[in-house]
């Protein structure tokens, strides 16, 4: 496990496989429209689209189908909710356009364009995306609003690096051309809760127009390795949502909406293979201390801890014998590798391995808040103070978090 992984808290013990295209999930590349990472999903019934087929349909006396009234007004409540969402949240999401250069050891060096889809998070012109929509390589970049202006100045503030755990990029659209950006409303990714209904808005298929898509929150806290089709560029996701609304080609970066409209995920991945119907996006508590940076500092900065943790449950407790069973229990050192990263803010405060880090500044870790969020929802310089039980007994222990190294 490389050194920022260990530092995010990556859990070497449980990941799942997932394709990611440019755009989300399974890669499709080709000159018109590379998706680099792209994030496809089949496409999932409406919210009240299920219930109406199966329960709907009452037979008439004519033996033909008739729709009840009741159910006729469920639909149209839900069509109704789903397009206030949409219109409420669709002015911040933008399609991005990139030119890259590709490296072949075939043909040599070409240029590729791909699409992605970005989010508005302030009136200046910020716009936060996947690392993979604008990768290492990236020549120009422009973005095109909801009403299908394209600005084409448009430059890259910052990528976390390939490494990380954590799959985001930071936009500045530096010339408006006099158009008034409207910022996202940004959700609590930490109260959401399984079968909360959701709505993925994205440039799907890399047409420059927003594709809204609806459904459920399926599961949380799942770490996955993802990678192109052809199996390459695999990197360690971790801590994401799981959801089966559609996310389909171009949506990557793209915002996972909740019934208020308001941003709870950034869409990022999607299962490959024979899997249907499952799609991963990043919670957006995890990403909440790098937009704080950017928008004052307007530079990426990215806050680390510096262990090797795993994340505690029943199972792992019993076979380790462990008394606590929540907490990010940071793993013995083994093959040379250490589990607390020399020099980092975990060194400098003492941290140990076989610690159990319980809470960070009165938060407590378990399956709604992983290590990795709580830290991410920090900036560099903060200070924080970590609840942990060595050998038995809990300590407090203080740290100030710094900025991740490059590279």
């Amino acid at each position: 496990m490389d050194s920022v992984n260990e530092t995010l808290g990556v859990d070497p013990k449980k990941s799942m496989k997932a394709s990611r295209r440019q755009k989300l999930g399974r890669v499709v590349r080709n000159k018109s429209a590379h998706l680099a990472l792209l994030v496809l999903v089949c496409a999932t019934a409406g919210f009240g689209g299920g219930y109406l087929g199966a329960n709907s349909l009452d037979q008439a006396d004519s033996g033909g189908s008739v729709i009840r009234e009741a159910d006729q007004q469920q639909a149209k409540n839900e069509s109704q909710l789903i397009s206030a969402i949409a219109k409420k949240a669709g002015p911040s999401v933008v399609s991005v356009n990139v030119t890259s250069k590709v490296a072949s050891s075939r043909i040599g060096a070409y240029e590729q364009e791909s699409a992605g889809t970005g989010i508005i998070i302030s009136e200046d012109g910020y716009v936060v995306t996947n690392r993979h929509v604008v990768p290492a390589g990236t020549t120009k970049v422009s973005v095109t609003l909801s009403d299908g202006t394209e600005l084409n100045s448009v430059s890259v503030v910052g990528r976390t690096v390939d490494t990380d755990s954590l799959d985001i990029a930071f936009l500045k659209i530096d010339d408006t051309k006099g158009q008034k950006l409207q910022p996202a409303s940004l959700g609590d990714s930490s109260v959401v809760q399984v079968g909360d209904k959701v709505v993925a808005i994205g440039n799907a298929l890399g047409q420059f127009q927003n594709t809204v898509t609806d459904g459920i929150i399926s599961g949380f806290g799942r770490d996955l390795e993802a990678g192109d089709e052809s199996g390459d560029n695999v990197e360690s996701l971790q801590n994401l949502f799981q959801t089966d609304a559609a996310i389909n080609q171009g949506n990557s970066g793209g915002p996972l909406l909740n019934i208020n409209g308001e941003v709870i995920g950034i869409n990022t991945a999607v299962a490959g293979g024979t899997a249907q119907n499952i799609g991963f996006s990043i919670p957006i508590n995890d990403v909440r201390g790098l937009i704080k940076s950017v928008l004052k500092n307007g530079v990426l900065e990215r806050p680390y801890l510096g262990v090797h943790y795993v994340e505690l449950t029943d199972d792992y407790a019993y076979q380790h014998n462990l008394t606590i069973k929540r907490g990010a229990y940071i793993l013995p050192s083994e093959d040379g590798s250490a589990s607390v990263i020399a020099g980092s803010p975990a060194d400098q405060a003492g941290l140990k391995e076989k610690d159990v880090i319980t809470k960070v500044d009165g938060k407590a870790i378990d399956a709604s808040n992983s290590l990795t969020s709580l830290v991410g929802q920090k900036s560099v310089g903060d200070k924080v103070k970590l609840v942990v039980v060595r050998d038995g007994k809990e300590i407090i222990v203080d740290v100030t978090l710094q900025a991740m190294p490059k590279g």
